[in-house]
């Protein structure tokens, strides 16, 4: 799998854990080894263009999520997905670092989350409607704790649906 970060930022990121915890959601859902994805770190006045471009909101945002490829299944519930361009994960750590201070973690560790949040909706998962968050979410979760179990990296914590914590993207 190919997993390339590229920081834009301004901001010192761990690039290696990003694409870590990124490689952890693919690989756990069943992505084809062969399947690329490009990460990338941006500052908070490039979010902003972004998320007014595409979504037509002021302001910066988190994680913003770019698709490629279409996967014919969602990864984990049928036939594995044959490689693909998954798309692009968009991440904004100067809005991670508010988020991170609310939330009781460190920046890192949001960036973490984050990162597993663009993967899910690069892989057709979302949170529009309740079912869909508490699935998204759920795995969200679950994913970001194996990896930060698996790594020393606690705690992680994942908002929840219906606390008011939920992750915009």
């Amino acid at each position: 799998m190919t997993i390339e970060v590229n920081n834009e930022s301004g901001v010192d990121v761990d690039e290696l854990a990003i694409s870590s915890v990124a490689r952890h959601a693919l690989d756990s859902l069943g992505v084809n080894p062969l399947a690329e994805l490009s990460i990338l770190v941006v500052d908070t006045e490039a979010m902003s263009t972004l998320h007014k471009q595409w979504m037509d909101l002021d302001g910066p945002t988190d994680v913003m999520s770019f698709p490629m490829d279409t996967l014919d299944d969602k990864p984990g519930l049928g036939p594995e997905p044959g490689p693909a361009l998954l798309g692009d994960v968009v991440l904004c750590p100067e809005v991670a670092a508010a988020q991170a201070e609310a939330a009781g973690h460190t920046t890192a560790a949001e960036l973490y989350l984050l990162t597993t949040h663009g993967v899910l909706h690069l892989l057709g998962y979302d949170h529009g409607e309740p079912d869909e968050e508490r699935e998204m979410f759920t795995l969200q979760t679950r994913l970001v704790t194996e990896w930060g179990d698996a790594h020393g990296v606690s705690p992680i914590r994942s908002p929840l649906p219906g606390t008011g914590g939920e992750l915009r993207s």
